[in-house]
């Protein structure tokens, strides 16, 4: 999936990204200020969720209650060490069988689960957003 999209058109786009993705953890690629966290509150609110989101840069983890399931938002744009994303349990988080949107993914590559959807995000000179959904998996 490829889609270019502004924010304007973004509920959408989340829509989409729902109906193409092949799993339930989705990591979300792209520089900072591109719109993931955006994106992120707009997928809640498509899954039934109606609880105000916001980037858990500092908890590292929210949870969203959503129709018949939980999503779990991830950021880990502050962590220095794989070691802290154990000490909370993250496998915990990524076999529950939830939704997993995780934000700064390259940040704890060694420890990824083995199969999530892989979305990169990327600003365009014209402001609107380019948005590509692929399958991760590791070996």
């Amino acid at each position: 999936m490829k889609t270019i999209f502004d924010i304007q058109s973004i509920d959408n786009v989340a829509k989409e990204l729902l109906a193409n993705a092949k799993h339930k953890t989705i990591l979300f690629y792209g520089d900072m200020g591109v719109g993931k966290t955006t994106l992120i509150s707009a997928l809640v609110k498509a899954l039934g969720g109606t609880d105000e989101t916001s980037s858990p840069t500092f908890s590292i983890v929210n949870e969203y209650k959503v129709n018949d399931d939980i999503v779990y938002h991830f950021d880990f744009y502050r962590i220095n060490d794989e070691t802290e994303v154990l000490d909370i349990g993250i496998e915990d988080y990524f076999y529950s069988g939830h939704w997993n949107f995780i934000e700064w993914p390259e940040k704890i590559e060694g420890i990824l689960p083995n199969e999530a959807d892989i979305s990169y995000i990327k600003m365009n000179n014209d402001g609107s957003r380019t948005l590509e959904l692929g399958v991760f998996g590791k070996k």
